[in-house]
């Protein structure tokens, strides 16, 4: 019976334990999922995405979730291809376009170049999909996480070339679209519902009006 007193990520983890506090071990139905998202982190942070490194991916992905087990990882129950493979799309466009931002940084800016640490609250309170948008940063040039707030689901990141408020919040709304990404392509189906609902015109026409 669901605890009333819990926060719902809270509620969604106990309900993922046991009356002893053990969790229960998940089915490979349950973790594939999680085994394809280890298995993409682990070609991206090689950068190679041949055959044969994703499948001894994969094997490193069996060990790790078998012999060990993290808290546990609740998912959302729904794949939404459609977006994966726009997301997937996009990941790429932005590596290579913020590969060469940051060398045009370095080769015509050098040491004039300046950088921020911000903090930006998300949306969502999925422990996997914050971890992905952590994820998807320290992959993308020029940025990298320093720190989460689980509690508050804030992630605090060093950013570069970032050194205005306009600047900060630019960089703000675009760490907000690859939470909004990420949801419409894994999130649960309540958050992309709103998010549907937040990014439909109506709603960004009430936005815009002083």
């Amino acid at each position: 019976m669901p605890n009333k007193n819990l926060a719902p990520r809270d509620q969604r983890i106990d309900d993922a334990l046991d009356t002893a506090g053990v969790r229960h071990r998940a089915t490979l139905k349950q973790e594939w999922p999680l085994l394809l998202l280890l298995v993409f982190v682990w070609g991206a942070l090689w950068q190679d995405f041949s055959p044969g490194n994703l499948i001894f991916g994969a094997v490193i992905a069996l060990v790790i979730v078998n012999l060990f087990p993290l808290p546990p990882v609740v998912l959302s129950g729904r794949l939404n291809l459609w977006y994966c493979v726009k997301l997937f799309g996009w990941f790429l466009g932005q590596v290579v376009a913020a590969s060469v931002h940051v060398a045009w940084l370095a080769v015509v800016r050098g040491k004039k170049t300046r950088s921020s640490v911000i903090a930006v609250p998300l949306r969502t309170d999925s422990d996997l999909i914050v971890m992905t948008v952590g994820h998807v940063l320290t992959l993308i040039p020029g940025s990298f996480v320093l720190d989460v707030d689980r509690s508050s689901s804030t992630l605090y990141l060093h950013y570069i070339d970032v050194d205005s408020a306009q600047e900060v919040a630019k960089a703000r709304e675009n760490i907000r679209d690859i939470e909004r990404r990420l949801i419409m392509a894994i999130g649960s189906q309540d958050e992309y519902e709103a998010i549907k609902n937040e990014c439909s015109p109506r709603v960004r026409r009430t936005k815009e009006k002083p």
